[in-house]
C-alpha cells in the first residue's frame, strides 16, 4: 500500500513544478494588473503636471540598462562555463548532464545489491527458512514495504516527469 502511495507521490511531485508555475503565473498576473493600474494613475497625474514625456524617457533608459545588465550577466556566465568545460575532460563534460540519473542508478543498484546480499545470506543458511511462514517473513525483510515505496517514488518521478513534460 505504501508503494502505491509513494509511486503516486512520485508522479505528483514530478508535476509540482508545473503546478507551482501555474500559481506563480496567476500571482504575477495579479501583481502586473495592480502595477498597471497604479502606473496608469501615476501617468495621469504626471500628464496633468506635464511630466509624462520625461517619465517615459527615464523608463526607457531604465529598461535598456536592465536588459543590458541581464544580457551581460548571462553572457559572462556562459563564457565562464565554456572556459571551465574547455579545460575539463570529455567524460566530465558528458557527466555534467547526467548527475541526477546517475544518483538514481546508484540508489537502485545499491538497493539491488543489498537485496542480493540478504537473499544470498538466507539461501546459504537453510536453517533460517523451515516452512512457508519463515519464507514469507524473510521475503518481507528482503523486499520491505519501505524499500518498495522508495523505489516506487523514484520510478514514479522519472516516468511521471516525462508525461508532465508533454503537457
Amino acid at each position: 500500500m505504501l508503494s502505491l502511495f509513494s509511486t503516486l507521490g512520485g508522479l505528483l511531485i514530478s508535476g509540482l513544478p508545473k503546478l507551482l508555475d501555474y500559481f506563480q503565473n496567476k500571482a504575477d498576473q495579479k501583481h502586473e494588473l495592480a502595477l498597471a493600474q497604479i502606473q496608469t494613475e501615476r501617468e495621469l497625474q504626471l500628464a496633468a503636471q506635464g511630466l509624462a514625456a520625461q517619465q517615459k524617457i527615464e523608463e526607457i533608459r531604465t529598461d535598456q540598462i536592465s536588459m543590458q545588465t541581464d544580457a551581460q550577466m548571462t553572457e559572462a556566465a556562459l563564457k565562464h562555463d565554456e572556459k571551465v568545460l574547455e579545460r575539463a575532460s570529455t567524460w566530465v563534460v558528458n557527466f555534467i548532464g547526467t548527475v541526477r540519473p546517475v544518483v538514481t542508478y546508484i540508489f537502485v543498484l545499491e538497493l539491488c545489491a543489498i537485496n542480493a546480499w540478504i537473499a544470498y545470506y538466507v539461501y546459504s543458511r537453510p536453517s533460517l527458512v523451515n516452512n512457508m511462514d519463515d519464507l514469507i517473513r524473510v521475503t518481507d525483510i528482503i523486499f520491505s514495504s519501505d524499500e518498495m515505496a522508495m523505489l516506487g517514488g523514484i520510478i514514479g518521478f522519472w516516468f511521471g516527469s516525462r508525461s508532465w513534460a508533454k503537457k
